[in-house]
């Protein structure tokens, strides 16, 4: 296989893994909503870090892995990572975290009210 289609087919990888951090980077975030109930406020400021980070991360992949150049199907693999990752690990990730938190909860109110 030549160079180049090697280089073409990991850059491709890395949009697709890039895509998948981001989601659960703010998978992350989610779930301390859920832990912490936040107002619009601290919402809207968490969302504005996070797209600062995400733009940075996509930057520093275009910018790392191909000198800063403009790829679309590097983007397009980044938004394909989040899909992928939303509709298939996120949901199990998510069902089974709040499972886990509606259990934590029952235990500690058990501890606190005895």
């Amino acid at each position: 296989m030549s160079e180049r289609i090697y280089y073409e087919l990991l850059l491709t990888a890395l949009s697709l893994i890039t895509g998948g951090w981001l989601m659960a980077v703010y998978d992350g975030f989610r779930f301390l909503r859920i832990l912490i109930r936040h107002n619009s406020l601290f919402v809207g400021v968490e969302d504005f870090f996070y797209w600062i980070y995400a733009g940075g991360a996509v930057f520093m992949l275009l910018y790392e892995q191909n000198n800063g150049a403009f790829r679309f199907y590097a983007v397009a693999g980044v938004f394909l990572g989040m899909v992928f990752y939303d509709r298939f690990v996120s949901r199990f990730f998510f069902r089974c975290l709040k499972k886990i938190h509606k259990w934590f909860k029952m235990i500690t109110k058990g501890v606190l009210t005895r």
